[in-house]
């Protein structure tokens, strides 16, 4: 199933000064562009994000998976610009 990108994740990556579109590689859900070049590609297809577990479970659920998530991946957004930042930027 293709992944459907949220307006959460729309409104964030504006926010950055991106844009985004659903990937081409069919293990990621997202593709990042700056300047019309793919920048990176995030998100594994078939897991959650913060947008989805607010629509499947509501916002306290989310909240809690969005700051385990942070806590697992501290070490991939630690560098700005790398395909973990954007994940935790856009998706989470």
């Amino acid at each position: 199933m293709k992944y459907r990108i949220t307006r959460y994740s729309y409104r964030r990556a504006k926010e950055l000064g991106v844009h985004i579109r659903p990937s081409k590689n069919p293990t990621k859900k997202i593709d990042v562009f700056k300047n019309k070049q793919k920048i990176a590609s995030i998100g594994a297809n078939g897991m959650n994000d913060y947008p989805t577990y607010i629509n499947k479970f509501g916002k306290p659920f989310a909240k809690t998976r969005r700051r385990l998530y942070r806590i697992r991946h501290r070490k991939d957004f630690s560098r700005k610009n790398t395909p973990g930042w954007y994940a935790n930027k856009i998706l989470w």
